[in-house]
């Protein structure tokens, strides 16, 4: 009888995170209209307040279908560690943190890792292309617009993920 209730409840986590997968990447197409503001980074942080360490498995189902969507190709490689980054600030974060400092903590985490993509990105694409220091940092240059958006929209996004983990907490206990 255990063994079914474990199974079952495997289950239902299965098609949980898939569905919360499904959620980042939707998220994503709706909003590509919009130059680097998106919901990614929220729904990061969301998924690891609610799952901590089982955030990954979303958030990887995220990145593999954005690469079967979009192709395998050069840019896709430093998704493979851009979300864990965020993953893992938000980890080192207290779980019973006080409200009112999350208010407060979760935005600005969010928005740093907005703001903060393109040198994270960096590494990957001198690596793969071969850049040397100066030409890395003209990179990363050329992109800071789009971080300063991304950080912006990420700040914003930032004030949905106490209701958002609230929410996908007490959906989570009632169907777990």
């Amino acid at each position: 009888m255990n063994d079914i209730k474990s199974n079952s409840k495997k289950v239902r986590e299965m098609c949980i995170f898939a569905m919360l997968a499904a959620l980042m990447f939707c998220s994503k197409l709706i909003m590509e209209v919009l130059p680097n503001i998106h919901l990614l980074g929220m729904f990061t942080m969301v998924y690891t307040v609610v799952f901590r360490k089982k955030a990954l498995i979303p958030i990887y189902l995220y990145v593999f279908v954005n690469g079967l969507y979009a192709g395998f190709a050069t840019w896709w490689v430093p998704y493979l560690y851009v979300w864990a980054v965020l993953w893992a600030v938000t980890m080192l974060i207290p779980k019973n943190i006080p409200k009112k400092i999350a208010v407060i903590v979760y935005p600005i985490i969010c928005s740093l890792h907005g703001f903060s993509f393109g040198i994270l990105y960096a590494p990957a694409q001198a690596l793969m292309f071969g850049f040397d220091f100066k030409q890395t940092l003209a990179w990363i240059a050329a992109g800071f617009t789009f971080d300063v958006l991304h950080g912006i929209g990420n700040f914003v996004a930032g004030f949905l993920i106490i209701p958002l983990s609230e929410l996908l907490e007490k959906l989570n206990r009632k169907l777990i």
